[in-house]
């Protein structure tokens, strides 16, 4: 259930990555990559922890605190997590009609997050290469402008 408070806090929705810490982890110190790292800064500057989703290959949606081994998996791999099974993950937990979602996160996740939330802020869309989006998520999370995170879909 959402809480009016919840309301004006966006949902987050940041990607894995492949570099990850060597045993078991909260999510949110598992993956130590570069990119993962920037979303994540820029995430906990737009809202609390509670409101932050890792968008893993394997497993879907992960909160921060949930506890998981390290995994190779790929999204265009066999075995990834499939829209459907996002889906029904997101019912699951009562974040299908989340009105205030932002997504940071390379095409392809971005792209599977938006099966779910098709009205979703996609700031990172049209940034360009990665080196370009890795600048925009470093001076965002240093000036968070709520306005730059509008456009992109």
């Amino acid at each position: 259930m959402v809480s009016d408070a919840d309301s004006l806090r966006p949902l987050v929705i940041i990607p894995c990555g492949a570099k990850k810490a060597s045993g078991i982890s909260p999510a949110g110190q598992l993956y130590l990559g570069g990119y993962h790292l920037a979303c994540r800064r820029l995430a906990d500057r737009l809202t609390s922890p509670d409101r932050i989703l890792i968008l893993s290959a394997r497993h879907g949606l992960l909160r921060l605190d949930e506890l998981i081994a390290p995994y190779e998996q790929r999204l265009d791999q066999p075995g990834a997590i499939t829209a459907g099974e996002l889906a029904r993950q997101a019912a699951r937990l009562g974040l299908r009609h989340e009105a205030y979602v932002v997504i940071l996160a390379g095409r392809a996740y971005t792209r599977l997050a938006l099966t779910i939330w098709p009205a979703a802020a996609t700031p990172l869309a049209g940034v360009g290469s990665m080196g370009n989006q890795l600048r925009w998520l470093a001076h965002t999370a240093r000036h968070p402008d709520p306005s730059s995170l509008v456009g992109g879909s």
